[in-house]
């Protein structure tokens, strides 16, 4: 067993569209190498910078994440009698399988899954951010106070104006049940 703790810059594209780990970015990882029968069992955690926005209020916010992750990098002259295989016509997925080259392996995909997994879906500035309102925009967090009169909707906005006119006082006048000259 060898444990190691490196420095390495960022591959880029770690992230989705609201918050990811900058281009420009250094990650941090601690490693642990084991040597086992099929080749070496790697752990590690590794701890990078986010940079995104909150999804409530869209201020720029600034985290830290720490992913955890665990893979088998094979010898590439293992045995394959030594894994378990699916049979033939199964619909079992197949496990994508990493092989150690030389005295290297590469370390990138997996450590790309495990930080783009551990990435919050919706980040926020803080547990209880308020957002922005809906009607204006405006952001809530500035101005816990912010309100609007209620607003009324266009559909029934006639409506709205018929029951003016019932509270002025002005009436529907009856009409006579044979004149239909107004309906038309």
């Amino acid at each position: 067993m060898k444990e190691l703790t490196r420095t390495v810059k960022s591959p880029g594209d770690l992230g989705t569209e609201v918050v990811g780990v900058p281009d420009d970015a250094t990650i941090e990882l601690d490693l642990r190498l084991e040597s086992v029968m099929e080749g070496v069992l790697v752990t590690g955690t590794a701890r990078a910078p986010l940079k995104g926005e909150c999804v409530r209020c869209l201020e720029p916010l600034e985290q830290e994440c720490v992913a955890d992750f665990q893979e088998l990098f094979s010898y590439p002259d293992a045995d394959d009698r030594s894994r378990p295989s699916a049979e033939s016509g199964d619909d079992a997925e197949e496990e994508e399988t990493f092989s150690i080259e030389g005295d290297h392996f590469d370390l990138e995909p997996v450590l790309r899954d495990a930080v783009v997994l551990s990435l919050p879906l919706q980040p926020v500035c803080r547990d209880d951010c308020p957002g922005l309102c809906a009607t204006c925009g405006a952001r809530l967090a500035d101005d816990p106070e912010h309100d609007h009169e209620d607003a009324v909707d266009i559909r029934w906005a006639a409506l709205e104006g018929l029951a003016e006119t019932m509270k002025d006082g002005e009436k529907d006048t009856p009409r006579d049940a044979g004149d239909d000259s107004q309906e038309k």
